[in-house]
């Protein structure tokens, strides 16, 4: 069988005592490609710039949670670990939230403790170990699997550790953008060369200053003139007093320079020897230094995006619908390896915005304006209006009825009409707008019925629609369609041959990191080869699958390490005995083939083990597809149906027209209001029954009702009986947060923890899930969710675990053999990381993901560690293939996916609600999320065993109230 697996695009990835971290960018870039190749020998793995290794401070554990949260506890079966007091699955020196950690401390050998010296209550100072570093490497590197040779996308750097590199503040009044900043930055060196002392530095943009030289003094101070016009300037046309095509206004800029420290290259050229001390910690600002200055030359010729930087000349611009054109772009940063210091360039792509005139981009962009050109007597109303405010906001757009270099940001619409709109010109005299452009530009408005554009905050300042042009070179932020999203991720994908001939131009080309004369400048040797290193090919683990109540075993033997359930059954079907449809939209057609979908899929089913009763609890219900626009009415549907199923659907299956944004409403009303799950399909996929749609929308109903798809044939006791004992139980888990739209300036991130919930097997998950402050990247209540983790794990098992192995997940990169794994030459020089591509890329170039070991007190090896990840990525739930991501990481990707869904609202009311706000004192408290009232926290990534199910409706419970911590019994039964 095969199926695809989930898009994840925007990961990061971090194992905290087993914290898998590697990372691009934050999650704005979740319409980049940043893939790494693997093919024929070729391996370009993407080396995601890894945190700086900070200590690691044992934070407390943190107060239980004040706002709402989702997931509930079992109080009917067992009673909590919590009140037997059995002994604590931690040490007392580490805390369950932030560390993976073993029952007994035997010994930190593979940590370094730094001490710090603190007052005792004496006033004497004593050095208190509390400090940690990142985990060592507990050996030379792994030995298992068949060495292959590889390539890969790492360009080692050479530098002069003689080299000493100034570092100034930068201080510039009034504070400018970053694009402003460069500006200044630019002039300022210009025309001040011999008090710069000749020196070409290099500048973040923020106030960051990095020179080769020492300047004339420590301190100094400059005035820089730039033609840009000021607010107070603005006349209610975007004009400012003196006509700009004649005299330009310039606006004065104060910028002071401060000498900040000597940044010395030994330190750096220490660290990265085999001589240097392990406790020594990586000077981080000297190679931060060096960063800025190989990406200086890029900045100045190219668009940068985070990370990456874009250029139309790397192969042109594409148009990929929707008023969105795709660039082309690359990806780099410095990273310390075994080799030495290596700059790591990639490949990338993202989506701009359409540099065209704004009535052409809104009947590109919104459906309901397609036909604005022959509609130029009618206006926007209601939804319309907020929904072109809303893809407009923010853009930056130059008018194209009289000359000037003068650029605007688009603040909102203005409440009336053009031919409504008057203003006041510099002589205090009234004018109708239409009659000024008329007057004074010989133009007849058009579009008089749409609002004009209003380009100031503080004052009435307005640009008719018709005349304004988006500036080229903006991201696009708006949410990309799944036509947008395909185009771009065609755009992004290339074989390995193509891949690293792109990245081989990017090295030694006219915008890339070595174009400048920066290199030259700092001392600096950019090797234009890439990276030549051996890998090495894990063995497939053998899996057990299930056939007729029997277990059977199985060696994926494909290329692809993929598996077929042609001749076997899933290794844990479950039976579905209670469920019904209901169908939004659909012509009669797509309607009258309802019966045979129920049929097939019911007989697919059974051919995969898993039983789902032909005869529904109530018939199909057949909505309009508008109901997913009434989120009132769509509730009271949803709940009529569990009404007359007397609250006891074990699955409600949703069959829908097209794709609609009630998706969100939906889900979230089913689990959290009404406690049932739910699977959605849509009509067109019905049409097309065939074997493999049916067995891969089968596997996933079959996990959220609780079943299994595959386990380990050898458990991992078996497999590393050195750490893992039958009776000596441990728990995977999983974390990750996903944050709002990058327009959406109000509604909080959703943090999610998964922990296994079974031994020896580790393959069935819980979930837990809680709204945090927006865009917070730390998770909040990390300890809470562990606690509640733990204590459903003693209640499933009986015991605590004596293991804990965590990973905190977030990115990646590439066509190598599934189960490749590299952990030398472009890996840390001292800490414990590896890279491993565990599945295989279908499309483009394969991209493995980056494990980096922050804390390990079960003393893995580098064969362990890399056999167990490795091996855990086969059990993943919803396809038969082995994925990319270790599975806890990427259910927890799933579950913060599914928190946010429950946010999600797509009424008017929400859109007024979370409409972003450009400024705020400070960050806006978080909404909590709807208390879920059933168990589906294990239907999320798919546990809650069949027995369990069965005492639960026996019971007549349907969930559990989190505050009162009561149980939430089923109302009788109120008829069909």
């Amino acid at each position: 069988m095969e199926e695809t697996e989930d898009s994840k695009t925007n990961r990061k990835c971090t194992t905290k005592t087993r914290s898998c971290r590697g990372r691009t960018e934050p999650h704005q870039h979740q319409n980049q490609l940043q893939h790494n190749s693997f093919h024929n020998g070729f391996c370009y793995p993407a080396l995601l710039p890894l945190p700086p290794p900070i200590s690691l401070q044992l934070p407390a554990v943190p107060p239980l949670p004040q706002n709402h949260n989702f997931g509930s506890k079992y109080h009917f079966k067992k009673p909590s670990w919590k009140q037997k007091k059995p002994p604590r699955a931690t040490s007392s020196n580490t805390q369950v939230p932030v560390f993976t950690v073993s029952q007994a401390t035997e010994g930190l050998q593979n940590q370094t403790i730094l001490p710090i010296r603190e007052a005792d209550e004496r006033g004497s100072m004593a050095a208190t170990p509390r400090v940690l570093v990142a985990a060592r490497r507990p050996d030379s590197g792994g030995l298992d699997g068949q060495v292959i040779p590889l390539l890969a996308n790492h360009f080692l750097v050479r530098l002069d550790s003689s080299q000493q590199i100034l570092h100034y503040n930068v201080e510039i009044s009034p504070s400018p953008s970053k694009e402003v900043a460069r500006m200044i930055k630019r002039k300022l060196v210009e025309d001040n060369s011999v008090v710069l002392r000749g020196a070409v530095p290099a500048f973040d943009g923020r106030k960051n200053l990095y020179s080769p030289v020492e300047f004339q003094n420590d301190k100094l101070e400059f005035f820089v003139s730039l033609p840009i016009p000021t607010a107070n300037s603005l006349l209610p046309l975007g004009e400012t007093s003196d006509m700009p095509e004649k005299h330009q206004q310039l606006k004065l800029f104060q910028v002071t320079i401060k000498l900040v420290s000597k940044l010395d290259g030994r330190e750096l050229s220490s660290y990265l020897s085999k001589d240097g001390e392990d406790w020594v910690p990586i000077p981080q600002d000297y190679l931060h230094a060096l960063d800025v200055v190989l990406r200086e030359s890029p900045t100045e010729k190219c668009i940068p995006v985070g990370r990456s930087l874009y250029s139309s000349s790397m192969g042109g611009i594409k148009d990929i619908g929707g008023g969105a054109v795709g660039f082309r772009g690359f990806f780099q940063s410095l990273r310390p390896t075994q080799q030495g210091l290596a700059l790591n360039v990639d490949f990338s792509v993202t989506a701009f915005h359409e540099s065209i005139g704004i009535i052409a981009y809104l009947q590109k962009r919104l459906e309901f304006l397609r036909d604005l050109s022959q509609r130029k007597t009618t206006g926007l109303v209601g939804e319309e209006k907020k929904e072109v405010e809303k893809a407009l906001k923010n853009i930056r757009v130059f008018v194209c009825h009289r000359r000037t270099d003068q650029r605007y940001r688009v603040h909102s619409l203005t409440e009336e009409a053009t031919e409504n709109l008057w203003f006041k010109d510099r002589d205090g005299k009234n004018l109708r707008l239409v009659d000024y452009f008329k007057d004074n530009y010989n133009h007849d408005i058009q579009f008089r019925n749409l609002p004009c554009l209003q380009i100031s905050r503080s004052k009435p300042c307005y640009l008719p629609m018709e005349l304004c042009v988006i500036c080229e070179g903006q991201k696009f932020l708006g949410k990309l369609s799944d036509d947008q999203t395909a185009r771009i991720l065609k755009m992004g994908c290339q074989r390995p041959r193509e891949r690293k001939a792109i990245i081989n131009g990017v090295i030694g080309g006219p915008v890339g990191p070595t174009s400048g004369d920066h290199e030259r400048e700092f001392n600096l040797h950019v090797s234009r080869e890439m990276t030549k290193l051996n890998g090495r090919v894990l063995k497939p683990p053998k899996l057990k699958l299930g056939d007729g109540g029997h277990v059977r075993d199985l060696i994926p033997s494909r290329h692809d390490r993929q598996w077929n359930l042609l001749d076997s059954h899933v290794f844990e079907g479950t039976r579905i005995e209670s469920w019904a449809l209901i169908s939004f939209g659909g012509n009669p057609d797509q309607k009258s083939s309802i019966p045979r979908f129920i049929n097939q899929l019911s007989q697919r089913c059974a051919q995969l083990g898993i039983f789902l009763n032909k005869n529904m609890i109530v018939r199909p219900q057949f909505e309009s597809f508008q109901v997913l626009n009434n989120v009132s009415l769509l509730e009271s549907k949803l709940k009529k149906i569990q009404r007359a199923a007397s609250n006891n659907l074990q699955l409600l299956m949703c069959i829908m027209e097209r794709k609609h944004k009630g998706y969100a409403d939906l889900k979230r009303i089913a689990e959290t209001s009404v406690g049932v799950v739910s699977q959605c399909c849509l009509y067109p996929n019905l049409g097309k029954l065939g074997s493999q749609f049916l067995a891969n929308l089968a596997l996933k109903i079959n996990a959220k009702v609780g079943g299994c798809t595959v386990a380990l044939y050898n458990s991992l006791p078996s497999q590393i009986p050195r750490l893992f004992g039958p009776d000596e139980p441990a728990i995977f888990m999983g974390a990750d947060v996903t944050h709002p739209h990058p327009l959406d300036d109000f509604s909080p991130s959703v943090a999610a923890v998964v922990g296994s919930m079974n031994w020896p097997a580790s393959n069935k998950y819980v979930s837990r899930m809680r709204s945090q402050t927006h865009r917070q990247e730390i998770i909040q209540e990390l300890g809470a969710m562990v606690g509640e983790l733990l204590d459903d794990f003693y209640q499933e098992v009986t015991k605590l675990p004596k293991r804990i192995i965590f990973f905190r997940d977030g990115f990646f990169n590439e066509n190598i053999p599934p189960g490749t794994v590299v952990d030398t030459v472009i890996t840390h020089p001292k800490e414990f990381d590896f890279y491993l591509c565990s599945h295989w890329g279908m499309k483009g170039t394969s991209r493995p993901t980056h494990y980096h070991v922050l804390w390990d007190e079960n003393q893995f090896t580098s064969d362990e560690l890399q056999n167990l990840v490795h091996n855990l990525c086969y059990t993943f739930v919803r396809c038969t293939k082995p994925v990319s991501l270790v599975p806890p990481a990427y259910y927890a990707h799933l579950a913060a996916y599914r928190g946010r869904l429950y946010l999600e609202r797509s009424d008017s009311e929400a859109f007024a609600r979370t409409e972003a706000i450009l400024s705020r004192a400070a960050p806006p408290r978080a909404t909590p999320l709807p208390k879920l009232i059933t168990f589906l926290h294990r239907y999320v990534v798919g546990l809650e065993s069949p027995s369990m199910q069965l005492a639960r409706r026996k019971a007549g419970i349907i969930g559990v109230d989190k505050e009162s911590k009561g149980l939430v019994k089923a109302p009788k039964a109120i008829g069909r």
